[in-house]
Protein backbone atom coordinates (compact mmCIF):
# COMPACT_ATOMS: atom_id res chain seq x y z
CA UNK A 1 0.00 0.00 0.00
CA UNK A 2 1.52 3.38 -0.96
CA UNK A 3 2.53 5.68 1.86
CA UNK A 4 0.09 8.49 2.53
CA UNK A 5 0.98 11.92 1.27
CA UNK A 6 1.98 14.49 3.85
CA UNK A 7 -0.55 17.32 3.75
CA UNK A 8 1.26 20.55 4.45
CA UNK A 9 1.55 24.31 4.17
CA UNK A 10 4.72 26.42 4.34
CA UNK A 11 4.01 27.26 7.98
CA UNK A 12 3.61 23.59 8.88
CA UNK A 13 6.96 22.68 7.31
CA UNK A 14 8.57 25.76 8.82
CA UNK A 15 7.36 24.94 12.31
CA UNK A 16 9.16 21.60 12.26
CA UNK A 17 12.30 23.04 10.68
CA UNK A 18 12.45 25.71 13.38
CA UNK A 19 11.70 23.39 16.30
CA UNK A 20 10.20 19.87 16.22
CA UNK A 21 8.72 20.42 19.69
CA UNK A 22 6.81 23.48 18.49
CA UNK A 23 5.51 21.40 15.59
CA UNK A 24 4.30 18.76 18.03
CA UNK A 25 2.49 21.29 20.20
CA UNK A 26 0.82 22.81 17.12
CA UNK A 27 -0.07 19.76 15.04
CA UNK A 28 0.28 16.53 17.06
CA UNK A 29 -0.79 17.00 20.67
CA UNK A 30 -4.55 16.94 21.14
CA UNK A 31 -5.87 18.84 22.88
CA UNK A 32 -3.17 21.30 21.87
CA UNK A 33 -1.45 23.20 24.68
CA UNK A 34 -2.73 26.68 25.33
CA UNK A 35 -0.89 29.38 23.44
CA UNK A 36 0.43 32.55 24.98
CA UNK A 37 -1.20 35.94 24.35
CA UNK A 38 -1.45 37.37 20.82
CA UNK A 39 1.56 39.19 19.41
CA UNK A 40 1.25 42.81 18.34
CA UNK A 41 3.62 42.31 15.40
CA UNK A 42 1.36 39.53 14.10
CA UNK A 43 -1.65 41.84 14.42
CA UNK A 44 0.21 44.55 12.54
CA UNK A 45 1.27 42.20 9.76
CA UNK A 46 -2.20 40.71 9.37
CA UNK A 47 -3.77 44.17 9.21
CA UNK A 48 -1.43 45.35 6.45
CA UNK A 49 -1.80 42.14 4.45
CA UNK A 50 -5.60 42.32 4.54
CA UNK A 51 -5.61 46.01 3.64
CA UNK A 52 -3.56 45.24 0.52
CA UNK A 53 -5.87 42.38 -0.35
CA UNK A 54 -8.85 44.74 -0.10
CA UNK A 55 -6.99 47.38 -2.13
CA UNK A 56 -7.08 45.05 -5.11
CA UNK A 57 -10.76 44.34 -4.50
CA UNK A 58 -11.49 48.00 -5.27
CA UNK A 59 -12.27 49.03 -8.81
CA UNK A 60 -9.18 50.55 -10.50
CA UNK A 61 -10.56 54.09 -10.37
CA UNK A 62 -10.95 53.81 -6.57
CA UNK A 63 -7.39 52.61 -5.97
CA UNK A 64 -6.11 55.90 -4.66
CA UNK A 65 -3.89 56.57 -1.60
CA UNK A 66 -6.73 58.36 0.19
CA UNK A 67 -8.68 55.07 0.25
CA UNK A 68 -6.05 53.41 2.42
CA UNK A 69 -7.03 54.88 5.79
CA UNK A 70 -10.51 53.38 5.56
CA UNK A 71 -9.12 50.07 4.29
CA UNK A 72 -6.64 49.81 7.15
CA UNK A 73 -9.18 50.82 9.78
CA UNK A 74 -11.55 48.20 8.45
CA UNK A 75 -8.97 45.43 8.76
CA UNK A 76 -7.15 46.61 11.87
CA UNK A 77 -6.40 43.91 14.45
CA UNK A 78 -6.03 45.41 17.93
CA UNK A 79 -4.58 42.47 19.85
CA UNK A 80 -1.22 42.45 21.56
CA UNK A 81 -0.42 46.14 21.90
CA UNK A 82 0.78 47.57 25.19
CA UNK A 83 -1.75 50.41 25.21
CA UNK A 84 -3.79 52.69 22.98
CA UNK A 85 -0.87 55.03 22.42
CA UNK A 86 1.34 52.27 21.05
CA UNK A 87 -1.49 50.95 18.91
CA UNK A 88 -2.16 54.38 17.40
CA UNK A 89 1.53 54.82 16.62
CA UNK A 90 1.60 51.41 14.92
CA UNK A 91 -1.47 52.32 12.87
CA UNK A 92 0.10 55.57 11.69
CA UNK A 93 3.30 53.76 10.80
CA UNK A 94 1.43 51.07 8.87
CA UNK A 95 -0.62 53.65 7.00
CA UNK A 96 2.58 55.40 5.97
CA UNK A 97 4.01 52.13 4.66
CA UNK A 98 0.90 51.48 2.62
CA UNK A 99 0.74 55.00 1.21
CA UNK A 100 4.34 54.76 0.07
CA UNK A 101 3.90 51.26 -1.31
CA UNK A 102 0.82 51.88 -3.44
CA UNK A 103 2.64 54.76 -5.13
CA UNK A 104 4.81 52.05 -6.72
CA UNK A 105 1.79 50.16 -8.07
CA UNK A 106 -0.17 50.73 -11.26
CA UNK A 107 -3.77 51.36 -10.14
CA UNK A 108 -5.24 49.67 -13.20
CA UNK A 109 -3.01 46.59 -13.12
CA UNK A 110 -4.69 43.50 -11.68
CA UNK A 111 -2.48 40.65 -10.45
CA UNK A 112 -3.23 37.14 -11.61
CA UNK A 113 -3.97 36.24 -8.01
CA UNK A 114 -4.33 37.99 -4.64
CA UNK A 115 -4.22 35.80 -1.54
CA UNK A 116 -4.39 32.97 -4.06
CA UNK A 117 -4.22 29.36 -2.91
CA UNK A 118 -1.95 27.17 -5.03
CA UNK A 119 -1.59 23.42 -4.54
CA UNK A 120 0.49 20.59 -5.91
CA UNK A 121 1.10 16.92 -5.16
CA UNK A 122 4.42 15.10 -5.35
CA UNK A 123 5.41 11.57 -4.44
CA UNK A 124 5.61 12.72 -0.81
CA UNK A 125 3.69 15.98 -0.39
CA UNK A 126 0.18 17.28 -0.81
CA UNK A 127 1.19 20.93 -0.60
CA UNK A 128 -1.05 23.96 -0.50
CA UNK A 129 -0.32 27.55 0.35
CA UNK A 130 -1.76 31.03 0.02
CA UNK A 131 0.48 33.43 -1.92
CA UNK A 132 0.10 37.11 -1.08
CA UNK A 133 0.20 38.02 -4.76
CA UNK A 134 0.91 36.35 -8.08
CA UNK A 135 1.82 38.71 -10.92
CA UNK A 136 1.88 37.95 -14.62
CA UNK A 137 4.70 39.87 -16.30
CA UNK A 138 6.17 39.84 -19.81
CA UNK A 139 9.04 37.40 -20.31
CA UNK A 140 11.34 36.64 -23.24
CA UNK A 141 9.14 33.75 -24.34
CA UNK A 142 5.75 35.05 -23.22
CA UNK A 143 4.01 35.76 -19.90
CA UNK A 144 5.80 34.61 -16.76
CA UNK A 145 4.54 34.44 -13.20
CA UNK A 146 6.12 36.18 -10.22
CA UNK A 147 5.46 35.33 -6.58
CA UNK A 148 5.19 38.44 -4.39
CA UNK A 149 5.34 38.18 -0.60
CA UNK A 150 4.72 41.20 1.63
CA UNK A 151 6.93 41.63 4.69
CA UNK A 152 6.37 43.96 7.64
CA UNK A 153 9.19 42.81 9.93
CA UNK A 154 11.75 45.22 11.29
CA UNK A 155 14.84 43.84 9.64
CA UNK A 156 15.92 44.53 6.09
CA UNK A 157 15.87 41.78 3.48
CA UNK A 158 18.17 40.92 0.59
CA UNK A 159 18.39 38.55 -2.34
CA UNK A 160 19.69 35.77 -0.09
CA UNK A 161 16.45 35.91 1.90
CA UNK A 162 14.43 35.55 -1.29
CA UNK A 163 16.69 32.77 -2.57
CA UNK A 164 16.56 30.83 0.69
CA UNK A 165 12.81 31.08 1.29
CA UNK A 166 11.38 27.59 0.99
CA UNK A 167 7.84 28.99 1.10
CA UNK A 168 8.40 31.22 -1.94
CA UNK A 169 10.03 28.39 -3.87
CA UNK A 170 7.13 26.06 -3.14
CA UNK A 171 4.63 28.73 -4.17
CA UNK A 172 6.52 29.14 -7.45
CA UNK A 173 6.68 25.39 -8.04
CA UNK A 174 2.95 25.03 -7.39
CA UNK A 175 1.90 28.14 -9.33
CA UNK A 176 3.78 26.98 -12.42
CA UNK A 177 1.78 23.77 -12.40
CA UNK A 178 -1.57 25.37 -11.55
CA UNK A 179 -1.39 28.06 -14.23
CA UNK A 180 0.85 26.20 -16.70
CA UNK A 181 3.16 29.17 -17.09
CA UNK A 182 6.81 29.56 -16.07
CA UNK A 183 7.22 30.85 -12.50
CA UNK A 184 10.81 31.35 -11.44
CA UNK A 185 11.01 34.84 -9.96
CA UNK A 186 10.17 35.39 -6.30
CA UNK A 187 10.10 38.76 -4.54
CA UNK A 188 9.99 39.92 -0.93
CA UNK A 189 8.38 43.37 -0.72
CA UNK A 190 9.53 44.92 2.57
CA UNK A 191 7.01 47.65 3.28
CA UNK A 192 8.83 49.44 6.14
CA UNK A 193 11.82 50.20 3.90
CA UNK A 194 10.10 50.16 0.51
CA UNK A 195 12.66 47.68 -0.80
CA UNK A 196 12.27 44.58 -2.96
CA UNK A 197 14.50 41.54 -2.52
CA UNK A 198 14.26 39.22 -5.51
CA UNK A 199 15.66 35.95 -6.78
CA UNK A 200 15.41 34.17 -10.13
CA UNK A 201 15.08 30.46 -9.52
CA UNK A 202 16.04 27.77 -11.99
CA UNK A 203 14.37 24.42 -12.51
CA UNK A 204 17.23 22.92 -10.50
CA UNK A 205 17.00 25.34 -7.56
CA UNK A 206 13.24 24.82 -7.27
CA UNK A 207 13.83 21.07 -7.34
CA UNK A 208 16.35 21.40 -4.50
CA UNK A 209 13.86 23.31 -2.37
CA UNK A 210 11.21 20.71 -3.11
CA UNK A 211 13.60 17.93 -2.09
CA UNK A 212 14.27 19.74 1.19
CA UNK A 213 10.55 19.99 1.84
CA UNK A 214 10.06 16.31 1.11
CA UNK A 215 12.91 15.39 3.46
CA UNK A 216 11.30 17.45 6.21
CA UNK A 217 7.97 15.74 5.55
CA UNK A 218 9.59 12.31 5.81
CA UNK A 219 11.19 13.29 9.13
CA UNK A 220 7.83 14.48 10.46
CA UNK A 221 6.01 11.32 9.41
CA UNK A 222 8.74 9.18 10.95
CA UNK A 223 8.44 11.07 14.25
CA UNK A 224 4.65 10.75 14.21
CA UNK A 225 4.92 7.00 13.59
CA UNK A 226 7.40 6.68 16.43
CA UNK A 227 4.98 8.33 18.85
CA UNK A 228 2.15 6.12 17.62
CA UNK A 229 4.39 3.10 18.29
CA UNK A 230 5.00 4.18 21.86
CA UNK A 231 8.14 6.33 21.75
CA UNK A 232 8.38 9.21 24.20
CA UNK A 233 6.98 12.27 22.36
CA UNK A 234 9.72 14.42 23.88
CA UNK A 235 12.33 12.18 22.26
CA UNK A 236 10.55 12.00 18.91
CA UNK A 237 10.03 15.77 18.79
CA UNK A 238 13.05 17.37 20.49
CA UNK A 239 13.47 21.06 21.18
CA UNK A 240 15.76 23.40 19.26
CA UNK A 241 16.72 25.99 21.89
CA UNK A 242 17.62 29.43 20.61
CA UNK A 243 16.50 33.04 20.29
CA UNK A 244 13.11 31.93 18.95
CA UNK A 245 12.18 30.47 22.34
CA UNK A 246 11.42 33.91 23.76
CA UNK A 247 8.92 34.50 20.96
CA UNK A 248 7.33 31.04 20.95
CA UNK A 249 3.58 30.68 21.52
CA UNK A 250 4.28 27.58 23.61
CA UNK A 251 7.12 28.91 25.78
CA UNK A 252 5.10 28.43 28.97
CA UNK A 253 4.35 24.80 28.08
CA UNK A 254 7.83 23.79 26.96
CA UNK A 255 10.26 22.96 29.82
CA UNK A 256 13.23 24.11 27.73
CA UNK A 257 11.53 27.19 26.32
CA UNK A 258 10.32 28.25 29.76
CA UNK A 259 13.95 28.81 30.74
CA UNK A 260 14.29 31.54 28.10
CA UNK A 261 13.30 35.10 28.99
CA UNK A 262 9.86 35.72 27.54
CA UNK A 263 9.12 38.66 25.28
CA UNK A 264 6.22 40.99 25.92
CA UNK A 265 3.50 40.71 23.27
CA UNK A 266 4.26 44.24 22.08
CA UNK A 267 8.06 44.02 22.20
CA UNK A 268 8.63 43.83 18.44
CA UNK A 269 6.61 46.94 17.66
CA UNK A 270 8.12 48.83 20.59
CA UNK A 271 11.73 48.27 19.59
CA UNK A 272 12.04 48.94 15.89
CA UNK A 273 15.52 47.46 15.69
CA UNK A 274 14.68 44.23 17.53
CA UNK A 275 14.63 41.35 15.00
CA UNK A 276 11.86 38.81 15.45
CA UNK A 277 12.81 35.30 14.30
CA UNK A 278 10.33 34.10 11.71
CA UNK A 279 8.24 37.29 11.72
CA UNK A 280 6.06 37.76 8.68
Amino acid sequence: MPERLFVCTPSKLGAYADCPRRYRYSYVDRPAPQKGPPWAHNSLGASVHTALKNWYALSPERRRPEALAALLKGTWVREGYRDDEQERAAYRRALGWLESYVETLEPGADPLGVERVVAVKTAVLAFNGRADRIDSRPGPDGPELVIVDYKTGRTGLDADDARGSQALALYAYAAERVFRRPCRRVELHHLPTGTVAAHEHTVESLARQLTRAEETARDIMAAERAVADGEDPDEAFPTTPGPRCGWCDYRRTCPVGAQAPGKEPWAAVERAADPVPGQD
